[in-house]
């Protein structure tokens, strides 16, 4: 039994991407121009072959409500699957109590997701990673907690410092790194770093890494290429705090998903497939496949 732990669907007719309509702008992960279409659950299931599960990401619709009320729909329409999601919310809004109380009232979210940082250029120029020194998102966090829902943290190696600073005044938060934590120095000389840095994310045992998204920078990656993240995901966090994600479709951008699969499957050691391929996301997202 597999779990995807992090994917996302798009509908352009029933909600409002607007980096999916803007056409000829390049982004950090490459040209969307291939992937600016609708991706349905059913084309994700033929996709995910030998996957009977999964968790679907918030990915910056207009309007986030929309986003998460037809996730909702997709969910109720398709029992044999289970879907859960992975929200956003405005942990800075003055609205945000009212929003995850009516997040909340959908039974398939099990968390939210607001991105601190994507990449260097990006975040220069959006400011995401102002967050960080926000005492209104460091609330939100532990409220976020509070309500018993998980937290999806998307940054770059540079602000992991910062963050803990954030997770010390919210040390019951469940927070899941997501793609692994996005090293975008790939030489070799930016993954040690980049591995040095992670250290004060991964000692903390309320923080689990979703390997997952690491295509992103590394258009034309190899198993051998995304090897050394892998290997130092699991030594830090272990298997129990390590699972999958596909990160689709925006990385089909570089790969097919049995690709992708295979590729992982070859580099996680075969007694930890249980834990990272399932167990460790059922758990985090209370999902029963």
């Amino acid at each position: 039994m597999k779990i995807d732990a992090h994917h996302h669907l798009w509908n352009l007719k029933k909600v409002t991407y607007p980096w999916l309509i803007t056409r000829g702008t390049s982004r950090f992960f490459g040209d969307p121009a291939p992937i600016q279409r609708n991706y349905l659950l059913e084309e994700f299931r033929r996709d995910a072959k030998g996957f009977a599960a999964s968790v679907h990401i918030q990915v910056g619709a207009k309007d986030a409500w929309d986003e998460a009320q037809w996730v909702q729909t997709v969910a109720d329409a398709n029992p044999d699957w289970p879907l859960v999601q992975v929200a956003f919310c405005d942990l800075t809004a003055d609205s945000r109590a009212t929003q995850l109380d009516r997040l909340q009232t959908l039974s398939t979210v099990r968390g939210v997701r607001q991105i601190v940082g994507r990449a260097p250029g990006e975040d220069a120029q959006t400011g995401t990673n102002a967050l960080l020194t926000d005492s209104r998102f460091s609330d939100g966090v532990q409220d976020v907690a509070e309500r018993d829902l998980t937290f999806d943290l998307q940054l770059i190696p540079e602000l992991y410092e910062d963050m803990a600073r954030v997770l010390d005044g919210a040390p019951d938060a469940r927070i899941a790194l997501c793609h692994a934590g996005s090293p975008h120095d790939r030489s070799v000389a930016g993954l040690k770093e980049w591995a040095d840095r992670l250290k004060v994310l991964s000692i903390r045992p309320q923080v689990t890494c979703k390997l997952s998204g690491l295509g992103m920078f590394d258009h034309s990656w190899t198993e051998e290429s995304i090897r050394p993240i892998v290997e130092t995901c699991i030594e830090q966090f272990g298997k129990d705090r390590c699972m999958f994600g596909s990160n689709f479709p925006v990385d089909s951008l570089y790969s097919d998903y049995a690709a992708l699969v295979k590729a992982y499957e070859t580099l996680i050691p075969s007694d930890m497939h249980s834990a990272i391929f399932c167990d460790t996301a059922a758990e985090f997202y209370g999902l029963k496949p």
